[in-house]
């Protein structure tokens, strides 16, 4: 008995064997995780396990009952003869894997099978094997979480199904009595640990992957980090050479370096006393992966580098693509070519992926920025252009009664214009020179008015050296004008109000005129609104800048009584820069 316990743990070694192997293919690893197999998944799984069963009979040995010697398990057994084997562990398996359907069907095709080599417990074995299957199966739903004692008492219980199995069915009885008491223990025993062991080695070995992986994932989620705001601004020597920093902070390879499609732009580690920036690709490796787009992993020795007595052993080069075409290359150098893993050259892929596509995103941020200055362009170029008409039809009513007011006033049209076309060019002015703009409009608009208008400025002084978008203040005081005082017959006032908040500039525009309806106020500077009053393009447009240049902090606020004036005013950030 003892010497039978010891072959049947020598089969059950192979099978452990067998299990380490099964770990590495893909459909066993959805097997073990997966809730639910689908259709292809589970004929797979039958196939497989009921071959493993099929395996694991002529992995026993065949005992005679009449002389109790072992033989090895051939085609055909003697009336005589039964199989001491490991059978059960690959059906137990899978029903504890797969479900019932899995289990039942790999007990079918293993016990079938054993029915076709004869034996006086062929029936009994048979039947006992698809049994197995189906018990195994009950357990399905807690086949992950099981522990290994309670795997060994299930593959246990099924090799004591079968010696009972044996018992009841095979003849003569005395015969089956004697191959029980023979086998029945030893069986027991090993299969019972056969189970647990190919499921502990099972779960162990694919957490342990899965470990690896999830730390793989954990530097590439670092290393994304860490290389975005450099890839922001596109790939040169100064972001190359940070991005090469971080990796070979993080991956410690012999050499990290990147290229464009004919330079160096970064190269740090081994060999960096010929690999310079700025220096042509020096490698024919480098050049192939540029001209085809794939990875090429270089072996010991045959980088072919022109500089003598180049230190650089082995490689992995992959492209950097951007719109599909490659723009560069990533370069990792190692030591040998020992080190270079499949798992190094699936990390490496997926930089090669990550790198490519901050690029592609700093290349889509660049072009949004350029549609949103294009916007702000076209913004700008809306705002009042039936101004110029007004103005002129004022200079040449002044031209015969007061022609030094029509010359000054001439001079503020020619300051104005001058301004707008200077605008149209900056997305930025200094408060200075748009409250320069703003007093030229203003002293047009007075000449107009005669002396039933009182403009009105506070503003600190140390403030004039920031920012604001051109066009800005001008449309907000022509709104004040035209639909807050245009109708009043005197004692109009416009006042515009600049003061320092700390880390924000505050702007407001005053008037006290007829004010705005509550149902228009509502929508203000939201949207163009048509009226017979005007389309409210003026603050739409300005709203939409400030929104895009400073976010939604600097957004219009409106306030407005009837007959008690409006206010106007937005915050922008205070930069502290001079001019």
């Amino acid at each position: 008995m003892l010497d039978l316990l010891v072959i049947m743990l020598e089969r059950v070694g192979m099978i452990v064997a067998v299990a380490f192997i099964l770990t590495r293919f893909q459909f066993f690893k959805n097997l073990v995780y997966r809730d639910k197999l689908n259709r292809r998944q589970e004929i797979a799984a039958i196939l497989f396990f009921g071959f493993f069963g099929i395996v694991g009979t002529y992995f026993g040995v065949a005992l005679d009952t009449n002389t109790l010697h072992f033989n090895s398990v051939s085609a055909v057994l003697s009336s005589e003869e039964a199989i001491a084997n490991s059978r059960v562990i690959g059906v137990v398996i899978a029903g504890l894997l797969g479900g019932y359907r899995v289990g039942i069907g790999a007990g079918l095709i293993a016990g079938i099978h054993r029915m076709t080599l004869g034996g006086f417990t062929a029936v009994s074995c048979g039947l006992s094997t698809i049994i197995a299957g189906a018990v195994a199966s009950i357990f399905y739903r807690k086949g992950r979480a099981l522990k290994p004692l309670a795997v060994f008492g299930i593959g246990a219980l099924a090799e004591s199904m079968q010696m009972s199995m044996i018992l009841l069915i095979s003849k003569p009885f005395e015969q089956a009595l004697t191959l029980v008491k023979v086998i029945g223990i030893p069986m027991i025993l090993a299969n019972g640990v056969g189970t647990a062991l190919f499921l502990l080695i099972v779960h162990n070995v694919i957490s342990q992957q899965e470990k690896v992986m999830a730390l793989q994932a954990q530097k590439m989620l670092r290393i994304a980090n860490q290389t975005l705001s450099y890839l922001r601004t596109g790939m040169n020597t100064v972001t190359a050479q940070a991005v090469c920093n971080i990796l070979f902070r993080e991956l410690q390879p012999s050499a990290v370096a990147m290229t464009n499609q004919t330079d160096i732009l970064a190269h740090i580690g081994l060999a960096d006393d010929h690999h310079k920036v700025g220096s042509s690709i020096r490698t024919d490796e480098t050049k192939d992966v540029i001209q085809h787009g794939e990875l090429v992993v270089v072996n010991d020795g045959t980088i072919h580098c022109d500089y003598p007595g180049c230190q650089l052993g082995a490689a992995v080069i992959v492209p950097l693509i951007q719109r599909g075409e490659t723009i560069g290359t990533l370069k990792l150098y190692y030591p040998s070519e020992k080190v270079i893993t499949d798992d190094n050259i699936e990390l490496i892929v997926g930089l090669s992926s990550l790198l490519s596509n901050q690029l592609e995103i700093a290349e889509t941020d660049h072009a949004y920025q350029l549609a949103k200055e294009a916007e702000i362009k076209a913004l700008q170029a809306q705002i009042n252009p039936h101004f110029l008409f007004n103005s002129m039809n004022i200079i040449v009513s002044l031209i015969r009664t007061d022609p030094d007011q029509a010359r000054k006033l001439l001079t503020s049209l020619s300051y104005f214009l001058r301004q707008n076309v200077t605008g149209t060019t900056a997305s930025q002015i200094t408060l200075e020179q748009e409250l320069l703009h703003v007093k030229a409009y203003l002293e047009i608009i007075e000449a107009r008015f005669i002396d039933r208008l009182t403009i009105l400025y506070e503003v600190d002084d140390h403030l004039l050296f920031e920012k604001i978008p051109p066009f800005t203040l001008q449309p907000i005081v022509e709104n004040a004008i035209h639909h807050g005082i245009n109708d009043m017959e005197n004692n109009s006032v416009v006042r515009m109000t600049v003061r320092d908040l700390g880390g924000e500039i505050e702007i407001k525009v005053e008037d006290n005129g007829k004010g705005i309806l509550p149902e228009r106020l509502a929508v203000l500077g939201k949207m163009q609104l048509e009226s017979e009053s005007g389309t409210g393009v003026g603050l739409f447009n300005i709203n939409s800048r400030l929104l895009m240049l400073f976010g939604d902090q600097a957004t219009l606020r409106i306030a407005s009584k009837e007959n008690e004036g409006t206010v106007i005013s937005f915050r922008i950030p205070k930069l502290g820069v001079k001019v």
